[in-house]
């Protein structure tokens, strides 16, 4: 066994293999080559306890081998959740450790952080924002910078140098929809925070489309809970709460509520029985996501789960695309492939005029 001096020449004879080969696995390209050939660069590497110098990689390329996460919050843990998967894919298949920023949904904060990853030679990117605007994303991309944007779709008819990767949310929406007006609820609401994004406007779209489609007297309304302040998505279960608070004090309450996502539907709940309500006997409540929570939650939470693991696969594959490459002629993946799991938070909704069914204790 062989002490730490090991060169990329040692690793390249130890394996068989040319120091071109050597240099791909270190870099992450090996989507080309066979899987026995990347094991047996591995296990050569192992053997010669061959640990590349990051300096000395950063000094050759400009580039280390790290991936920039930006996220709203990692207070939501739906955040980690995507994280975790994003960070086992870029160091399982391409090498590479994974930074975290936190944006709050800021352009500025946002492009600050590119800034900064740039300066420390980091040129892959991947922002969970979902912002409208993009442009400090196309920016960052003219530099030279390789930027996968999730949770919002390609903007029609431009010609953007960012990939889009994204669950269907519209099709999200609908499904949740579809099982309140199953179930039999007329009076029936969408729930969110204040501002808009891309995700949250698929959402709201795909809701009112099920509703208007079930006709005759449904009625549907776009709850607001009211700004979550510059820390949006770290507070998003107390704005859920007090929206639940307001509602069980409302006769005119809706009786199925689809919520934006699972913690703000969590915050829902609870709000519900702050108020005296029961959930579902008074109100039925669908979140958004499928986040493991969802199924510990008191009633468990009817969800729509998303393919979060193939979702992240995508977002890397794309990040770590060779440099030069132009985003995939789509520029975006929209995938379908979004459940639902049907838990307790859904029932018929009650027989009784509304303002005479809380009270529980």
């Amino acid at each position: 066994m062989q002490d730490d001096m090991s060169t990329i020449q040692d690793v390249a004879r130890h394996a068989a293999v040319s120091v071109s080969t050597v240099s791909n696995v270190l870099n992450g390209r090996t989507d080309q080559m066979k899987p026995e050939t990347l094991e047996r660069v591995k296990a050569a590497m192992d053997a010669l306890q061959y640990r590349p110098s990051t300096l000395a990689r950063q000094l050759k390329t400009g580039q280390t081998p790290l991936v920039g996460l930006l996220v709203p919050s990692m207070a939501n843990p739906m955040y980690g959740y995507i994280a975790r998967e994003i960070e086992a894919c870029a160091q399982e298949r391409y090498g590479h450790r994974v930074l975290i920023g936190n944006t709050y949904r800021d352009a500025r904060k946002e492009a600050s952080f590119f800034d900064d990853l740039y300066a420390h030679g980091v040129r892959r990117v991947i922002v969970i924002s979902s912002l409208a605007d993009e442009s400090h994303l196309e920016r960052a991309a003219e530099r030279g910078m390789t930027v996968v944007s999730y949770d919002r779709r390609a903007t029609p008819g431009e010609q953007s140098k960012v990939d889009h990767v994204t669950a269907d949310n519209e099709a999200a929406a609908r499904l949740a929809t579809r099982r309140l007006v199953e179930a039999g609820h007329t009076r029936l609401a969408f729930a969110t925070v204040a501002g808009v994004t891309v995700s949250r406007s698929d959402k709201i779209r795909g809701f009112l489309a099920v509703a208007s489609e079930a006709g005759g007297a449904t009625q549907a309304r776009v709850l607001d809970g009211g700004p979550a302040n510059e820390y949006g998505d770290s507070v998003i279960v107390d704005v859920g709460r007090a929206l639940g608070v307001e509602l069980a004090a409302d006769p005119a309450r809706p009786t199925g509520i689809v919520a934006v996502n699972d913690l703000f539907a969590l915050g829902l709940m609870a709000g519900l029985r702050d108020g005296g309500l029961r959930v579902p006997d008074d109100v039925s409540v669908i979140g958004m996501d499928g986040h493991f929570l969802s199924a510990i939650s008191w009633p468990a939470l009817t969800t729509v789960q998303l393919p979060v693991t193939e979702m992240a696969g995508e977002m890397v594959r794309r990040v770590m695309r060779q440099e030069g490459d132009a985003p995939s002629a789509s520029g975006q993946r929209v995938f379908a492939d979004v459940t639902l799991v049907e838990r307790a938070s859904v029932a018929p909704p009650p027989t009784q005029a509304a303002g005479t069914s809380g009270g529980h204790a």
